[in-house]
C-alpha cells in the first residue's frame, strides 16, 4: 500500500464507529489537557476504555494493557488536578535538567530491555521502536498527570516516533492522527509554559 491521499482515506474509511469515537475523544483529551481543563480526564478515561476493548478483541494484548494503564492514570490525573480533599488546583511545575536526563536514561534502558524481550521471545515487528513508544508513553502520561511541563516535549518525541512506526506498519490513518498529536503537543507546551510565566509574577 502506498502512502497517498487515497490510501489515507481508505484507512479512515476502514475505521469502526467506536474507533472514530475513541480517536475524537483522544484529540479532545490533548486539547483540554493543554488548557488544563479537568474535563480532559473524562475524555481520557472513556477514550482509552474503548481502545482497551478494541485492542483486547483484536488480540493486541500489549496495546490493550497500555490503554488500561491510561485508564488508571485518567483517574489518578483527575484526583491530582482536582486537588484531592483540599481541592487545591495542581500547578504546572518543571523538572531540572539532571532529573530529565535520569528519566531519559531510565526510559532508554527499559525500552532496550522490553525491545529485546519482544524481539527474542515474541517475534514482534519493529520491537525496539514499539518498546520505545510504549515506555516513554507511560512516562509522559505520568508526567502529564502531575502537570510537569516537560511532558509535552516527551510527547513530541514519542508521537514523532509513533508517526514513523505506524507509517512503516501501514497504519496510515494513525500516521495522520499522530502528526496532529505532535502539533497539539507543541500547543500544550506553549500554553503550560505561559502558565508558569504568569504564576511567577503573581
Amino acid at each position: 500500500m502506498e502512502f497517498n491521499t487515497e490510501s489515507i482515506l481508505n484507512a479512515f474509511a476502514m475505521m469502526s464507529g467506536w474507533e472514530i469515537v475513541a480517536t475524537l475523544f483522544g484529540i479532545a483529551y490533548v486539547i483540554l489537557a493543554a488548557r488544563e481543563s479537568l474535563w480532559t480526564w473524562f475524555f481520557a478515561f472513556f477514550g482509552t476504555l474503548i481502545y482497551t476493548i478494541i485492542f483486547w478483541e483484536g488480540a493486541l494484548v500489549s496495546s490493550s494493557i497500555l490503554n488500561f494503564y491510561y485508564m488508571i492514570m485518567a483517574i489518578y490525573g483527575f484526583i491530582l488536578w482536582r486537588g484531592g480533599k483540599e481541592e487545591k488546583p495542581l500547578e504546572v511545575t518543571r523538572y531540572s535538567l539532571s532529573k530529565n536526563v535520569t528519566i531519559i536514561l531510565f526510559g532508554l534502558v527499559a525500552s532496550a530491555i522490553l525491545g529485546y524481550l519482544s524481539d527474542t521471545y515474541l517475534g514482534a515487528n519493529f520491537a525496539y521502536l514499539d518498546a520505545f513508544v510504549m515506555t516513554f508513553s507511560i512516562i509522559a502520561t505520568w508526567m502529564l498527570a502531575n502537570k510537569i511541563l516537560e511532558n509535552w516535549l516527551y510527547w513530541m518525541v514519542v508521537d514523532s516516533m509513533g508517526v514513523y512506526l505506524y507509517f512503516k506498519s501501514g497504519y496510515y490513518a494513525t500516521v495522520v492522527l499522530f502528526v496532529l498529536y505532535v502539533i497539539l503537543a507543541l500547543y500544550g507546551y506553549y500554553e503550560w509554559r505561559k502558565d508558569i510565566s504568569e504564576n511567577r509574577f503573581r
